[in-house]
């Protein structure tokens, strides 16, 4: 378990956005941190410092053994896992059986270490009123994305009679060096349009969270966060981790245009049909490349499903965690970031 003590911890999916962050943030509070990566960065790449690189996949079980071997870890934060897939098996295939492997892995160690798996919101899917998930509810993901992640936590689960395992599921994470909400920066910036699934009765508030925060949050459940049962006990081990603004999809656009230093934006309402056909149009492109983008209908279907929101009084009472910054205050930071990099 991480204690104020400097530690030995194993990273996965360390080159990732949230993974890259969390060395940072681990490698500042005096932990040893290994990265375990898919390929060795160039030799002139930026690494965090003190952090060592470990080259190895999180669905072949030597590797990760050699890893957890190497590493010596007390804790693990497996973070590797796929956002964007051509289909269902691609999402199963890292994103739950990768879990599977890394956390027998973890069991199979004479002295187990901690294991933080990262799991999303997607995991539990969209509400079903204006209430906002908690941990007790029962997870009903709507996309491969989101059956792959909860799947993933079920594997995670029968192992937690041999270990201490925690489940986080940050809702939508965002931050310097994001790219995935880069795509809702742009066009304000540009056009000052933003557009959004039209409401068919249906209010979209959304559940958002800071890198940096996030990072705080799988720190503190590492270090005295609620571990799984093997009984299954309902949200027990688990922990959402976002901030306490619930904007619509709408006022987010808002928000946005106020961290970039423009006027609110003209805000399109598209019909669910419609983002359906774009959807479809995306992954027809995705066949033709070879390579899935950010828009295809799996994100769709999380589009038009509902509301995405969470509470994490679970996070701020058991860990202590909380949100120092506001949301404006933290739109503007990744502004800045996409300005300073000629994103936007």
């Amino acid at each position: 378990m991480l204690t104020v003590t400097p530690q030995s911890v194993l990273v996965t999916g360390a080159g990732g956005f949230i993974g890259s962050r969390l060395v940072r943030h681990l490698t500042d509070h005096g932990d040893q941190v290994h990265c375990l990566v898919r390929s060795r960065p160039p030799a002139n790449a930026a690494q965090p410092k003190g952090a060592r690189i470990i080259v190895g996949d999180v669905t072949d079980r030597y590797s990760i053994a050699a890893a957890l071997h190497q590493s010596r870890a007390t804790a693990v934060f497996h973070l590797a896992g796929v956002l964007r897939a051509r289909d269902e098996a691609a999402f199963a295939r890292v994103n739950a059986r990768g879990v599977d492997i890394v956390a027998a892995a973890c069991a199979a160690r004479p002295d187990p270490p901690v294991l933080i798996v990262v799991s999303s919101l997607a995991a539990a899917g969209p509400c079903n009123s204006e209430s906002a998930r908690v941990e007790e509810d029962p997870p009903l993901p709507v996309s491969n994305y989101g059956r792959s992640k909860l799947a993933g936590e079920q594997f995670a689960t029968k192992y937690s009679g041999d270990m201490p395992i925690t489940i986080v599921r940050p809702a939508i994470v965002f931050g310097p060096g994001d790219l995935a909400t880069l795509a809702m920066f742009r066009p304000i910036a540009r056009w000052g349009v933003h557009c959004v699934p039209r409401d068919d009765g249906c209010v979209r508030r959304v559940s958002l969270g800071c890198v940096d925060d996030c990072t705080e949050g799988l720190r503190l459940a590492a270090l005295k966060g609620e571990r799984l049962r093997p009984n299954g006990e309902a949200g027990r081990g688990i922990y959402y981790i976002a901030g306490p603004e619930q904007p619509t999809l709408a006022e987010l656009g808002t928000l946005i245009a106020k961290s970039l230093g423009r006027s609110a934006p003209i805000v399109v309402r598209v019909p669910g049909a419609v983002l359906r056909l774009v959807g479809t149009v995306a992954d027809s492109m995705t066949r033709l490349k070879g390579r899935p983008g950010w828009i295809n209908s799996d994100k769709m279907t999380e589009a038009i499903a509902g509301p995405w929101i969470c509470s994490s009084t679970k996070a701020r009472t058991q860990l202590g965690w909380s949100t120092p910054e506001s949301l404006d205050d933290r739109l503007r930071e990744t502004a800045d970031w996409y300005r300073g990099a000629g994103l936007v």
